[in-house]
């Protein structure tokens, strides 16, 4: 018999599954369920998108593009950086079309990790980070934000955390699982501690355009930041394309052409079709974009405010699409309560701790539902913390 775990890596034996999908599974089949759980829009991709990718099809056009991504798709891509957040990357050289947000990280770290090098991660914050950097041996510092900051990541907290061995920050904002910004003020804190260091930014942005009173913030359009900040984003939340597995990177041209040279090797292109759908979206979709940021924030005001009638004191998320209620009232942790919330009411939510330090006492409700599921999570949720007074 052969002994696979002798022959398999123990770094991808060691990484746990994601937090996330257990109650994705366990919610399956369960007649009744309400999902508040996987961050996924619940509208479908916008006609005329689709229709792009459609007509791609028809007209044949399903060979391999340009490893970098078609021209036409990272002009698009640079114009509508250029429009929505007056960030400036040239066409060629400095945009990358990835599989998803996902490979961008990914490429990311592996341009720029050496064994030993540590990375600062703000938690609680999306689970790849940590195994992507560790798979590398990389060495993930975990840094604890917390409610009273908003979440933020505070000048403070990121020096205490370099040491010599720093090679790169993430900054997950609009973040998932709190909904925290940073706003210009605080990255331009932030900058003041790393200017004249030789650490990397690491910048994901796919919430960019779910955000709400205000207009979203790059790292890279604080002063002298731009060379040390790589923007990692994507079509999969502002358009409701999760399925279309598109993404993009920009940043300097070395780096940009160390993660061609891998994405060429690893991957060679992304998705044609997803391309051509992509130049319609960046081109004519910024309608939609209000549309649905509108709709998410009626149910954002919705659930927090819910929240907070039944006794559940809730962050005020301004960005992404997710709520973070503090459940330490009900004399459970996380987990006791996202499992019996599931096996009692049958509404999926996510447990705090899924998402690192700092999460223990809360759990994630996301939002991308209809506002019909949520009035009814909420009637569950009554019910719910009514049974654990008696």
């Amino acid at each position: 018999m052969m002994d696979y775990s002798k022959l398999m890596c123990g770094r991808v034996q060691d990484i746990h599954p994601s937090g996330i999908r257990k109650y994705f599974d366990l919610l399956q089949g369960m007649e009744g369920g309400i999902s508040l759980g996987i961050g996924e829009p619940d509208f479908p991709t916008p006609w005329h998108i689709r229709d792009a990718g459609i007509y791609s099809l028809e007209k044949g056009f399903t060979k391999y593009t340009p490893n970098a991504g078609l021209s036409d798709l990272r002009g698009a891509i640079s114009r509508y950086l250029k429009r929505r957040f007056d960030l400036e990357y040239a066409p060629v050289g400095q945009i990358l079309v990835t599989v998803g947000g996902s490979e961008g990280l990914d490429l990311t770290f592996r341009c720029l990790l050496e064994p030993g090098d540590e990375v600062i991660i703000p938690t609680p914050s999306f689970v790849c980070y940590e195994p992507l950097v560790s798979i590398l041996h990389g060495v993930p510092v975990l840094v604890e934000t917390r409610a009273e900051n908003d979440f933020r990541l505070t000048p403070h907290e990121l020096r205490s955390a370099i040491t010599p061995k720093t090679k790169a920050v993430v900054l997950p904002f609009p973040n998932n699982p709190t909904g925290g910004v940073m706003g210009r003020g605080d990255l331009e804190a932030l900058a003041s501690v790393l200017r004249g260091t030789d650490i990397m930014v690491v910048s994901d942005e796919i919430y960019a355009e779910l955000t709400y009173g205000g207009r979203h913030v790059s790292m890279a359009n604080i002063p002298d930041m731009v060379e040390r900040t790589v923007v990692v984003n994507g079509f999969s939340k502002a358009y409701s394309m999760t399925g279309w597995r598109l993404g993009y990177v920009c940043g300097p041209k070395p780096l940009i052409s160390a993660m061609t040279k891998l994405h060429q090797y690893a991957i060679m292109s992304a998705p044609t079709t997803s391309q051509y759908a992509a130049i319609e979206a960046l081109e004519h979709g910024d309608e939609d974009i209000e549309a649905m940021r509108d709709e998410y924030d009626g149910r954002r005001r919705f659930l927090v405010d819910g929240f907070r009638k039944l006794g559940l004191s809730c962050f005020e998320p301004l960005g992404a699409f997710y709520t973070f209620p503090c459940i330490k009232s009900t004399g459970l942790t996380s987990e006791q309560f996202a499992d019996r919330f599931l096996a009692e009411q049958r509404v999926a939510v996510i447990p705090g701790p899924a998402f690192g330090p700092g999460g223990e006492g809360y759990v994630r409700a996301c939002y991308a539902a209809s506002m019909h599921d949520l009035a009814e999570a909420l009637n569950r949720l009554e019910k719910f913390l009514n049974s654990l007074k008696g």
